[in-house]
């Protein structure tokens, strides 16, 4: 319906006035606000005709640049902290639950399953790291038959999925479950930082606003178990060089795990291996469904 004519400062009440017969509550509920905060941004903004057209440029190349295995937008979205955003507020949880992160682009579904504490690198390459730890309850108890899917980059900064042909297939994927004591552990290699792809439209902005493209150094977990919610997360080595700058603001403070080199003969024989490794260790709390 309309409500006056548009003005400078009437503009934002008239655009969402005109939507008012919208059949979905929910749509015009979303644009409503979207119109107001963006009328609101080129007010304060105002912005030259010229520098309208390069952010619809902007926009445009952003959207030439998607593909079926390439999605800028939401590499757009990483940047600017809406995934995080978005994640957070539909992955509230009580207090002493472990927090949420991203899932990222690189998790396979089937990744094969293995026997708890099995190496899933199946190329040998990279510093040995050793990854143990407890699925709990908020009360402390072990959850027995979580299911632990695990992937990570390799000592190159890269998964599987970016190099075949280079890597084995499966490198470094996992799935396990718990037993009756909630543990869980499992043989990997040391991962290192790398970056999120900065040859588009947002590594171009991402260079105007002086920042890098890199993430710090991480594992992915997504953590299942009946009754219980599941749970995407990471856990993150806190002497990265990028631990407090990573480029889709990914990192919480109680996702930080450390990797301490471990060279003591007796630890080392007790863990299986026959020279000094990298030692993680953390536990997951799954809240209830």
């Amino acid at each position: 319906m309309e409500s006056g004519y548009f003005t400078e400062e009437s503009s934002a009440d008239v655009v969402i006035a005109r939507n008012s017969n919208a059949k979905d509550a929910r749509l015009s509920q979303v644009i409503a606000v979207l119109v107001r905060h963006l009328h609101a941004a080129v007010k304060e903004i105002e912005p030259t005709t010229e520098e309208w057209l390069t952010a619809v440029k902007f926009l445009t190349d952003t959207g030439h640049t998607c593909t079926d295995w390439r999605q800028e937008f939401i590499l757009l979205s990483d940047v600017l902290g809406v995934s995080m955003l978005v994640d957070a507020i539909n992955n509230r949880r009580p207090n002493g639950a472990s927090e949420s992160t991203v899932l990222g682009p690189f998790h396979i579904a089937d990744a094969p399953e293995l026997p708890m504490g099995a190496d899933i690198c199946l190329d040998a390459k990279g510093e040995p790291m050793l990854v143990r730890g407890r699925i709990l309850d908020t009360a402390g108890n072990p959850i027995a038959s979580a299911k632990i899917d695990v992937w990570q980059a390799n000592d190159e900064g890269f998964y599987d999925v970016q190099q075949k042909g280079i890597q084995p297939d499966f490198n470094l994927r996992g799935v396990f479950r718990t037993g009756p004591d909630g543990c869980y552990w499992f043989r990997g290699v040391k991962p290192k930082y790398y970056p999120i792809p900065d040859d588009g439209p947002v590594g171009k902005l991402l260079g105007a606003l002086g920042r890098h493209p890199y993430r710090p150094a991480h594992l992915h977990y997504m953590i299942d178990a009946p009754g219980f919610q599941s749970l995407v997360t990471h856990i993150f080595d806190p002497d990265d060089p990028y631990i407090t700058s990573d480029a889709v603001f990914g990192v919480k403070a109680s996702l930080m795990a450390k990797f301490n080199w471990t060279t003591a003969d007796k630890t080392i024989a007790e863990a299986g291996f026959s020279s000094p490794f990298h030692l993680v260790e953390h536990d997951f709390v799954l809240a209830p469904a």
